[in-house]
């Protein structure tokens, strides 16, 4: 317990949350909540839940793993950690799962997190060349839980022709503010000026949830589907001994447009419908938006 305290006193987003959280666990701790607790999972869960209550920040967990972490200094990963990571990326195509051309020409991609595009911006520069001819487009993150913010810029490049600031991410350890804006060149056509629409649910989380936050604030997509769930802070892993490990949120996005983010609150869809009927849903508007736009007087 006292490590997890340590790495959230030095590394949680708001030092003033992270005090609280402490000074929380520490007052059941004297009491004797934690004392008939014998199995690592469950106190694993205790605690994540105990530090939620004060923080409600669902990017902060508690894990515990009956095989023995290996001991990694922190820092980048090493040749090891990426070769693995090719390895799982390679089985899972970066995350996507269906890239097609629905009626009326409009692209349809659903992807399930956000890759890093060294790794992966071959996969994703291939599903969107596919959709280069598209009349309108369909991200569905209905399933999405987050992922890299160099991949969000990645794929929000191919929506602009001009550059675009899409989001900052302040780091609190060092005082220090990263931008986010589009890539200069991405291969393949770009979909600037054609309709844009994210798909939402209750599970969009994370670097999911900044994808569409950045597109409602830019007004560059309609947003359709459900409330999201509202998690704003970047999350990096602490070992804490050979069994448990937390996952601290270190920085906080920051809009460049509303100057906050969704932490807590979710994103809210611009047509709110249960996340079952969004794809249909967007189907139709595109459609309607579509036949609008078409020149009257063809047969």
């Amino acid at each position: 317990m006292d490590g997890a305290i340590a790495q959230l006193n030095e590394f949680y987003v708001f030092a003033e949350t992270a005090k609280k959280m402490a000074d929380a666990v520490k007052a059941k701790q004297k009491k004797g909540d934690y004392d008939s607790i014998t199995d690592g999972d469950a106190f694993a869960k205790m605690l994540t839940d105990n530090f939620q209550e004060v923080s409600h920040d669902k990017h902060l967990r508690m894990n515990f793993s009956p095989a023995p972490l290996p001991d990694r200094p922190d820092g980048p990963p090493n040749a090891e950690d990426r070769a693995r990571y090719r390895k799982d990326m390679k089985r899972m195509n970066c995350g996507f799962e269906k890239v097609e051309i629905l009626s009326g020409n409009v692209g349809y991609l659903k992807f399930n997190f956000f890759a890093d595009p060294d790794v992966c911006g071959p996969t994703a520069v291939a599903a969107m060349n596919f959709l280069a001819n598209v009349d309108a487009i369909i991200f569905d993150l209905r399933e999405n839980g987050g992922g890299d913010p160099k991949m969000i810029a990645f794929l929000s490049t191919y929506l602009f022709s001009e550059p675009t600031h899409l989001n900052d991410i302040w780091e609190r350890k060092d005082d220090s503010t990263h931008q986010y804006w589009t890539l200069p060149y991405v291969s393949g056509k770009r979909l600037d000026g054609k309709p844009a629409y994210v798909l939402t649910s209750k599970q969009t989380f994370s670097g999911a949830e900044e994808f569409s936050y950045n597109l409602k604030n830019l007004k560059r997509a309609t947003l359709i589907g459900e409330t999201t769930g509202g998690g704003a802070h970047p999350v990096s892993g602490h070992r804490i001994d050979a069994h448990f490990m937390i996952g601290v949120p270190f920085a906080r996005a920051i809009n460049p447009i509303s100057k906050t983010n969704w932490e807590g609150t979710g994103v809210e869809p611009d047509v709110k419908v249960p996340a079952p009927d969004a794809l249909t849903t967007a189907q139709k508007l595109a459609a309607e938006k579509l036949s609008s736009k078409e020149p009257s007087g063809h047969e």
